[in-house]
């Protein structure tokens, strides 16, 4: 089978698309025919090895695991003894790794019944089910470590990436206020993901709102606990995506204060928590938005563009089994 194989760390060009063996399922496992899977920060850390301590997950010299991808939609090829979930023919989508086995960049994927996966809702693209899984898992996991509830206010920075718009329509969906922290071109876009309010960071300095907000969200890791605490209200909480020793520090000692605190979620994405992402793709509460498409053979220039830091939304990459774009729609 066809796969995006890197044998060592640094840029996109160490990715390789090379022929490898096809896995085959053991007991209790599914091997799926993959249509679509993503480029996302999570796979361009882990193939650049940085930090260096996710080397202590994928390797230290060089990576155990040379196929990357954490994100997948397809269909169920075959299935190994005691798989009683899924069927050959099921089409499914979901996570295939934090920090491993990933393998989502090529034909075929294993993956454990009992995996982050889950049935696709129908009337859905391939695509859009791809896109579905990982920004929204994180998006989800400081939305949950925060306690976001109805009623509160929100301030969404980085509102574009695949977490930030993922988060604008998941605190939505809650009933919480969203104010959400975007470039120019992209006001109309995240205005039309549900934020009741967008701030221009080119036109201003969004942390010199006057409105205060219960939860600061930093979907990029971009800004600063020390910027953003004047727009907090007493209690409030920060949240980002990125941490360093500092932020750390700062996680463990603002609780001890009892005022304003620092928060990072440690995602864990597991099968019920796919599903619900399953449930709000089908409600309409949460569409991924998807910013450009690259076939298999061109998933070094699909690198390129996220590390860019110019993409919005999701970075798809098209397997070749099928128009991932299509409505792939079953009858329910």
């Amino acid at each position: 089978m066809k796969a995006a194989v890197h044998t060592r760390y640094g840029p996109p060009d160490v990715v390789r698309v090379r022929d490898v063996d096809k896995p085959t399922a053991r007991d209790g496992e599914l091997i799926i025919k993959v249509h679509v899977t993503s480029v996302n920060r999570t796979d361009c850390g882990f193939r650049s090895g940085k930090p260096f301590f996710s080397r202590f997950f994928t390797g230290l010299l060089r990576p155990r695991g040379t196929v990357l991808g954490n994100e997948f939609a397809g269909e169920v090829e075959t299935t190994g003894n005691g798989v009683t979930a899924f069927k050959a023919g099921d089409r499914v989508f979901g996570f295939s790794g934090l920090s491993g086995p990933f393998g989502a960049h090529a034909e075929y994927l294993r993956i454990p019944q009992d995996g982050p996966l889950a049935a696709m809702p129908p009337n859905i693209s391939y695509e859009e089910a791809a896109a579905g899984t990982e920004g929204s898992h994180y998006a989800l996991s400081n939305i949950r470590k925060a306690g976001i509830r109805g009623g509160q206010n929100v301030l969404v920075y980085g509102a574009t990436g695949a977490i930030g718009s993922a988060a604008v329509q998941l605190v939505k969906s809650i009933g919480a206020r969203v104010t959400a922290v975007c470039a120019t071109p992209n006001i109309e876009l995240v205005a039309g993901l549900g934020a009741n309010s967008v701030i221009d960071y080119t036109a201003q300095d969004f942390t010199a709102d006057e409105q205060r907000y219960d939860v600061v969200f930093d979907a990029v890791g971009k800004s600063t606990f020390g910027r953003c605490r004047r727009l907090l209200k007493p209690g409030g909480i920060y949240l980002s995506t990125e941490g360093g020793l500092g932020f750390l520090l700062l996680i463990l000692i603002t609780p001890l204060l009892r005022g304003k605190k620092a928060m990072f979620a440690l995602p864990k994405l597991e099968q019920a928590t796919v599903r619900h992402l399953a449930d709000l793709i089908e409600s309409g509460q949460f569409k991924p938005v998807i910013d450009r498409r690259y076939p298999l053979e061109e998933i070094v220039a699909a690198y390129r563009y996220v590390e860019s830091g110019q993409k919005i939304g999701n970075v798809m990459i098209t397997v070749g089994h099928s128009d991932p774009t299509a409505d792939q729609s079953v009858s329910s």
